[in-house]
């Protein structure tokens, strides 16, 4: 199964992807923020990202772009639930524009998180 680094700053949602990607037998790497995201993706690259947007440190969108610069081989899949500013669909759209291979919207189920890891990966 594939190697998946999930970037999200709510320690909930990142355990609740973790969960549900650990039974279907994926390694799985976790990472608080954007800027320890960085990190883990140069120190052991994943075969996939899923990446929340809106992050302290290193916003989401940032952390994509660099990610894409180091190795656009890389998968990423964006997640959002919003921003301030902006509507989950805004933020995802960015997200897309920077490299992102598929979008998902907070909430999500395990089926739309399945799906767009298939279409990250495809």
């Amino acid at each position: 199964m594939a190697h998946i680094l999930v970037v999200d700053d709510d320690e909930q949602i990142r355990f609740m992807i973790t969960k549900m990607l650990e039974r279907e037998g994926h390694k799985i790497s976790t990472a608080g923020d954007g800027k320890e995201g960085l990190r883990r993706f140069q120190e052991d690259p994943p075969d996939v990202v899923i990446a929340d947007i809106i992050m302290p440190t290193l916003e989401g969108l940032e952390m994509i772009k660099t990610m894409m610069q180091l190795r656009s081989d890389i998968p990423v899949v964006a997640v959002s639930g919003g921003a301030r500013h902006l509507s989950f669909q805004d933020t995802l759209a960015l997200a897309e524009q920077a490299g992102a291979k598929a979008k998902l919207s907070k909430p999500f189920t395990r089926g739309e998180l399945t799906a767009a890891l298939l279409k990250a990966l495809d």
